[in-house]
């Protein structure tokens, strides 16, 4: 036995080094007294104490007997340094320097070393596997024998005694070893076909980030570029505002200056005609008439016409001239026309290396917002005039009457027997004659009478008859309706209630072609804008009424 050759060579079991103190278990092996104090410690606690090399049980905690024997030899075996083991799982026992373990042994939950193993028990319960440190999942869980074995059927691991009883009895068993090989053969294809998506999602995302920093250098680029092009255009026109501020204080003074000559000049003449009329007043008094006219002859006055002042001249009223305003409207025009901006993008792209402003934000944002800059600075320094129009018999109803002017329409209950033609109303309505395809117009209303009553646009190829033909029922009119005492705007059969009250009789419309908007106003102090529609007009539109009983409308403009 090999405890009892290590005993007879004075070696220590647990440390394999020649005995320190040694003591004797009940037994009668025998140990270092701090290596199987260790040992006994670890017992604690448990069902009973074990002695290490003979599995002896003792209820309590056996005594320790100092060993007086002296065949023990106190030689020593040379002291050699344990080589690593590649597993880094050392024994158990060797507490004194790590010795690379053998084998693990499952009940004991120890790794043993071959010395140690020498002098292990040998009963089968004692399960030796090689070294580890999971001594659970090493065995099975029914039978406590290695689980050596793989169920193909169960996908489990199993021991020898699964394959003959139990339900793993006639499956597909494979070794370990088979299996996991089989198993990494399948990892190993998965991987060869998840690499290639691996690289090809690595080279997405790389074109993606490539993608987002190109953009956003690119936004950068284009950011500076117009915070660029704004700031100099800001410039510019504080420069023509300062510029036309100056021209017009230059012509206040102008004026002032002239106006001041011309002011002294009239004060002197008055002064000096009132003292004219003053020395007149004087001579008129004289009662002697020889006297009288020997001192208007001495003076030089016996010649009473008035004279003429050849110098007087019509003084001129100045106040700011149109030329200012069309000046002013001309450089804006200038300093905002897209080829100006173009230009200046143009020169900025040329000094910027990250791409160049976006062409459809040019197009699309900056000359379209430029260009109503102008369209409203026009509309301002202009003055519009309003659009003359005459109502079309030919489109009036039959219950609708129409002043001899053809400016004015009223409802009729009696019938006006007019022809009937394809463009003739069937009720309450009446087109204006002419129609508008471009350009900015506005024309004002005058409405009496409580009916209801609606104004607004229409295209000639409104029906005619039928609900659909009412202004406001359909997609080719635009109206505002004002019906007991409040208002509304109505298109496609939409009726959107406003929350203005009619406070005036007055009504102006106003109508942009072009830019697709079509406002009401009410003529009230001060101007109420009530509705503004924003549409694309693809035909002519025609102003269009709609009245009802007891209700007038009048064109005013």
């Amino acid at each position: 036995m090999a405890s009892a050759e290590l005993r007879d060579k004075g070696k220590c079991t647990l440390c394999l080094d020649k005995y320190s103190d040694p003591v004797e278990l009940p037994c009668g092996d025998l140990f270092c007294r701090t290596c199987i104090s260790g040992v006994l410690d670890t017992q604690k606690g448990c069902k009973a104490y074990t002695c290490p090399a003979c599995k002896a049980t003792y209820k309590e905690r056996p005594a320790l007997q100092t060993n007086k024997i002296p065949s023990i030899q106190t030689a020593s075996l040379p002291s050699t340094q344990p080589e690593q083991d590649t597993t880094g799982i050392f024994c158990t026992y060797c507490t004194n320097s790590p010795v690379p373990a053998a084998k693990s042994c499952h009940l004991c939950e120890a790794s043993l070393c071959d010395t140690h193993l020498a002098a292990h028990s040998k009963s089968p319960q004692h399960v030796l596997t090689e070294p580890t440190l999971t001594f659970l999942n090493k065995l099975c869980p029914i039978h406590k024998k290695p689980l050596e074995l793989y169920c193909c059927n169960d996908v489990v691991c199993i021991c020898e005694s699964c394959c003959h009883v139990g339900g793993h009895k006639g499956h597909n068993i494979r070794t370990l070893k088979e299996a996991s090989e089989k198993k990494k053969e399948k990892l190993q294809r998965l991987l060869e076909q998840v690499k290639p998506k691996v690289e090809a999602a690595d080279k997405r995302l790389q074109r993606e980030k490539d993608h987002r920093r190109d953009m956003e250098e690119k936004s950068d680029s284009d950011t500076k570029q117009v915070i660029t092009l704004f700031r100099d255009m800001r410039e510019q026109l504080d420069t023509l505002e300062s510029n036309i501020l100056l021209e017009i204080s230059n012509h206040k003074e102008e004026v002032s200056r002239h106006h001041s000559k011309v002011i002294e000049k009239l004060e002197t003449e008055n002064n000096e005609v009132s003292n004219q009329i003053h020395h007149i007043e004087e001579l008129c008094n004289i009662a002697d008439p020889l006297n009288f006219l020997q001192q208007l002859k001495s003076e030089g006055m016996d010649s009473c016409d008035p004279e003429d002042d050849e110098n007087e001249r019509t003084v001129p009223i100045f106040l700011l001239s149109t030329y200012i305003l069309v000046g002013t409207l001309l450089a804006m025009e200038a300093l905002l026309s897209p080829r100006y901006v173009r230009s200046i993008v143009q020169e900025d792209t040329k000094m910027c290396s990250h791409g160049r402003l976006d062409e459809d934000l040019i197009s699309g944002t900056l000359l379209t917002g430029l260009a109503n800059i102008m369209a409203n600075i026009k509309r301002k320094i202009s003055w519009e005039k309003a659009t003359d129009m005459l109502l079309d018999i030919d489109t009036a109803a039959n219950n609708v009457s129409l002043s001899w002017s053809r400016k004015k329409l009223s409802f009729s209950s009696n019938n006006k027997g007019r022809p009937k033609t394809p463009q003739r109303f069937k009720l309450f309505q009446v087109l204006s004659r002419g129609s508008f395809s471009l350009g900015h117009h506005y024309w004002e209303l005058a409405v009496s009478g409580s009916g209801c009553w609606r104004v607004g646009v229409a295209y000639n190829s409104i029906e005619k008859k039928g609900e659909k033909s009412y202004l406001g029922n359909n997609e080719k009119s635009w109206c505002l309706c004002r019906e007991n005492n409040t208002y509304s705007v109505i298109h496609n059969s939409q009726q959107t209630n406003l929350h203005h009250k009619p406070l005036n009789t007055r009504i102006r419309i106003t109508l942009d072609y072009e830019a697709g908007r079509l406002s009401f106003y009410e003529l009230s102090d001060p101007l109420r804008h009530l509705h503004t529609f924003t549409a694309s007009f693809t035909e002519p539109l025609h102003a269009a009424f709609y009245v009802d009983k007891s209700c007038s409308v009048k064109i005013i403009s």
